[in-house]
């Protein structure tokens, strides 16, 4: 299992939600974020006064994916966050110890959810295994 993070200028997340949607990859949280990296911010004027902003507007995307689905949720976030300038922001990768679904106390990859071929339609299975 993976945590996918992810940066992106705001204005990109609807192409993202419909191509994640196209890969059938329906869940994952959104927040407000702000932060700088090469671009280190611009100059800004405001009633004749200059003021540096250092803090860019981003969207942080995070969704919890079983192994299988690490590169096709990477790959269209990819295609649809770039522009080719810089500012597109940066995808990080994070090995996901434990998934806890709280409403049925499902663990693992069952918890996570979707298709994968790591999830199981049973209970009594261990992590991992398909059903046959």
């Amino acid at each position: 299992m993976k945590l996918i993070i992810a940066y992106i200028k705001p204005e990109k997340l609807e192409d993202v939600k419909k191509e994640l949607s196209a890969r059938e990859v329906f869940r994952m949280s959104v927040s407000k974020a702000k932060g700088c990296g090469e671009t280190r911010g611009y100059v800004a004027s405001y009633r004749g006064i200059k003021k540096d902003v250092y803090l860019l507007p981003k969207l942080r995307i995070e969704i919890a994916v079983n192994d299988d689905f690490t590169d096709v949720v990477i790959d269209g976030i990819l295609k649809a966050a770039n522009t080719g300038s810089i500012g597109d922001g940066k995808i990080f990768v994070v090995p996901l110890e434990e998934c806890i679904r709280i409403r049925t106390g499902e663990r693992g990859p069952n918890a996570i959810g979707g298709k994968s071929k790591f999830a199981t339609k049973f209970n009594g299975e261990a992590q991992g295994q398909t059903a046959d």
